[in-house]
C-alpha cells in the first residue's frame, strides 16, 4: 500500500473524526481524483502540420510520463477566427488519475516536485475553493522527476485540480494540510 494511502486510513481518519465529529470513518472527506490538465493551443498555432504531429507526441509523452497514464487530447467545440481556431484542432489534453496512481502522482507533487519548484514558499490557501477542492497552476512541467531535461522540446504548464469530497473549505483545507500539502499558513506572506 502506499505511504499516503497508509498515511490517510492511519492519521487523517481519526483526525478529521475527532475534530469535525463525523460518526463513522465513510462520512471523512477523502481524495476522489486528480485532474491535469495542459493547454497546447498557443504552442500548436506556430507549427506547421508536420511539426504539430511531433509537438502533439511529444507533449503526451511527458504527460504520459509524469502520470503514469496516457492522456486525452481535448479538441475545439467551435471555431474562432480571432484565435486561428478550427472545429475539432486539438486545444489541450487531460488525464483523470484515480486510485493507487492519483496517490502515487499525489506523493511525487507533495514530496519532490513542488519542493523542487522555483521561489516556492507554499500553496495558498486562497487557492481551495468553497467546494475543498484544490487547483493548482504549473508554469513549467520540468519540475517533475521523470522528465529528463535532454529530451525536452517544449516547455508547457500544467493545471492541477485535487478534487476532495468535502462538503465545505474548511474541511478541504483541513484534509490537503493533514495530507501533508505544503499550505501557507494564513499570517505568513
Amino acid at each position: 500500500m502506499l505511504r499516503l494511502q497508509n498515511k490517510y486510513k492511519k492519521e487523517v481518519i481519526p483526525v478529521m473524526m475527532k475534530k469535525f465529529g463525523y460518526r463513522n470513518s465513510i462520512a471523512v472527506p477523502r481524495v476522489e481524483k486528480v485532474v491535469l490538465n495542459t493547454g497546447i493551443g498557443r504552442i500548436l498555432s506556430s507549427a506547421t502540420g508536420q511539426q504539430r504531429e511531433k509537438i502533439l507526441e511529444n507533449v503526451s509523452r511527458d504527460l504520459n510520463l509524469i502520470s503514469g497514464q496516457k492522456p486525452v487530447i481535448t479538441k475545439a467545440k467551435k471555431s474562432i477566427s480571432e484565435f486561428k481556431l478550427r472545429q475539432g484542432a486539438p486545444i489541450g489534453m487531460v488525464v483523470i488519475l484515480r486510485r493507487s496512481k492519483m496517490y502515487d502522482f499525489l506523493e511525487r507533487l507533495i514530496y519532490i516536485a513542488l519542493p523542487c519548484s522555483r521561489d516556492f514558499r507554499g500553496i495558498d490557501p486562497k487557492s481551495i475553493d468553497q467546494k475543498g477542492n484544490l487547483t493548482l497552476g504549473i508554469k513549467e512541467h520540468i519540475i517533475f522527476p521523470e522528465i529528463s531535461l535532454e529530451d525536452i522540446k517544449q516547455i508547457f504548464g500544467l493545471e492541477i485540480t485535487v478534487v476532495t469530497t468535502a462538503k465545505t473549505k474548511e474541511e478541504g483545507l483541513e484534509l490537503l494540510r493533514l495530507l501533508g500539502f505544503p499550505l501557507k499558513m494564513p499570517n505568513a506572506k
